[in-house]
Order: structure tokens, then sequence, then C-alpha cells
């Protein structure tokens, strides 16, 4: 199979890499800067570096870019897409995105679904790329249109450059549950660093400052428009929160420690529970690569 990555950032580059080193695909890599994807080339993270109109020779697209670029992108190169061609997108929203590249994919008479690898790093970029970057990681498919050949062809494919599981969802249900475990993460963050004891912390500070604070380090263009894209789930998440902190400082202020013990094992409960899924779910990820299914 012909496969064009567009875009060798890290997510991009990633792919590439972890195509190249464990299946016999051909890829051909397509960036804005000439030089990426000439160390790419150099790199053997692909086999051809391409233009637009090398999207013609591609069975399957992976648009690897920030979610109005994808739209963008398709809309003016999408006469060069091989008609049939599997496109799919890698953004962390999609109810801004579905309804768009289905149009295009009926305009252009490519079959689009969308999917997010929940993997990355703290850092960006080509460089940082790695083959193993997606090992046991989950990879989300928002079939939109696309029917369940389209959906088990990217499942097939995910599982064979090392995902761990596939999770197959709607729109509305990714963007709900991302703002969630994605995005607030990142709101809390960087409202945690805002803090004037900040800058002072060396000394002061071990595991968990580094926990909460870590993934602080953001691309700014890319959170600002994943954040307002998805406004109304994250805004419901921040209520929530919002509401728990409030509750947690006024037990605090109150000196209330019946109602704080309360919340904070409340909170513990809550954690606890989690780690017990997370469990479970790890069962179930490793039952599903030894069995080739998806649970």
């Amino acid at each position: 199979m012909n496969i064009a990555v567009v875009g060798l950032g890290i997510i991009g580059g990633s792919f590439c890499k972890a195509i190249k080193k464990y299946t016999d695909h051909r890829v051909i890599g397509i960036n804005r800067t000439k030089s990426t994807a000439e160390k790419a080339l150099k790199e053997g993270a692909i086999d051809e570096i391409g233009t637009h109109e090398s999207l013609e020779n591609a069975d399957l697209i992976i648009l690897s870019m920030y979610p109005q670029a994808v739209v963008d992108y398709v809309s003016r190169y999408g006469e060069h897409i091989k008609k049939g061609a599997v496109v799919t997108d890698v953004s962390g929203i999609k109810r801004a995105i579905c309804p768009q590249m289905t149009e295009l994919s009926e305009k252009f008479g490519f079959v689009f679904a969308g999917s997010h690898p929940m993997a990355g790093k703290e850092t960006n970029g080509f460089d940082v790329s790695d083959a193993d970057l997606y090992k046991n990681a989950s990879y989300i498919i928002v079939p939109c249109k696309a029917d369940n050949s389209v959906v088990n062809m990217l499942s097939d494919f995910a599982k064979s450059i090392g995902f761990g599981t596939v999770k197959i969802t709607t729109p509305e249900e990714h963007d709900r549950m991302i703002a969630f475990t994605s995005q607030l993460p990142h709101v809390l963050a960087c409202s945690y660093v805002l803090s004037p004891c900040c800058p002072n912390h060396k000394g002061f500070s071990a595991g968990s400052y580094r926990d909460v604070s870590r993934v602080a380090n953001i691309n700014s263009t890319l959170w600002s428009e994943l954040f307002l894209e998805n406004k109304d789930p994250l805004i419901s998440e921040l209520d929530i929160l919002i509401d728990n902190i409030t509750k947690i400082k006024d037990a605090i202020s109150a000196e209330d420690a019946d109602a704080l013990k309360a919340l904070l094992e409340k909170g513990q409960r809550g954690q606890t529970g989690t780690r017990r899924i997370k469990r479970k779910e790890n069962f179930y990820e490793n039952y599903s690569c030894f069995h080739g299914k998806s649970l």
C-alpha cells in the first residue's frame, strides 16, 4: 500500500518511522518545509518526497496538520486525491472536522474517516518523532460516514504499527471525552504554573510539581484552536473542576476538617476507581492484541 503522510512533525514523522519499521508499505512524505522532508528521506523514514500531485498515487492519506489546516489543504488539493482512497486526520477535535471533510470526500470521491492517536511528547517537530511513539497507545477512529471496511482497514493498520487498542466512537463522544482527558489537564497545568511562586519552585518541588506542570509546555497556537473549537464540552468540564476546587477551598476557609476529609476521600475513591478500570482495560488490550480482536 502507498501511504502519503502530509505534515512531518512529531505525529506525522512518527507515523512514517513506524510504518517503515513495522510494515512493508511505501511512504510518501509531504511537508511544507523541504529541509524536513529531505531529512526524513535521508533517515529512511520515507521513500519519496512528495507534493500535492503525489496524492494521486496514495491509497491511504494521513493528514498530520492543525484541524482547520486539514480542511483547507483538502479543499485546495482534493482534486489530486485518487478516487476511492482513504483519507484520515489526526486532529484532537472531530465535530468541527467530520462534516466538512465528509462533504469534501463526496465532492472529490475519496473516503474520509477521522482518527486520533493518543500519544505525544512535550516537544514537537520531526527531530523528536519516534517509530515507537504509538507502542501500546490508543487509536481512536471516528468513522463519520465511512463503512465498516474502512474502519477495519484503519484498525488493522493502527495495530500493525504498534497501537495497543482501537476505540471507535462518534464525533460528539470523542470531543466530550477529549475535553476531560486531554484538554482540561492542559488548562489546569497552564493555570497552575501562572502562580507567582512558580519561578522559585526549584529546591521546593518534586514529583507532585512535575506531574501537574509537565503539560504546560504547550503549543499555544494549536491548543488555542483546539480549545475554541471544542468550547462547550471544555467549558462544561471547567465548570465541574471549578466547582470541586471551590468546595475544597470553602472547607479550608471554614476550617471544616470533616468536610475537607470527605472531599479528599471522595477524590481518592475516584482515582482508585480509575486505576481499577485501567487495569481492566490493560487486560482487555493485551487480550485484544493477542487474539487480533477489538473489545
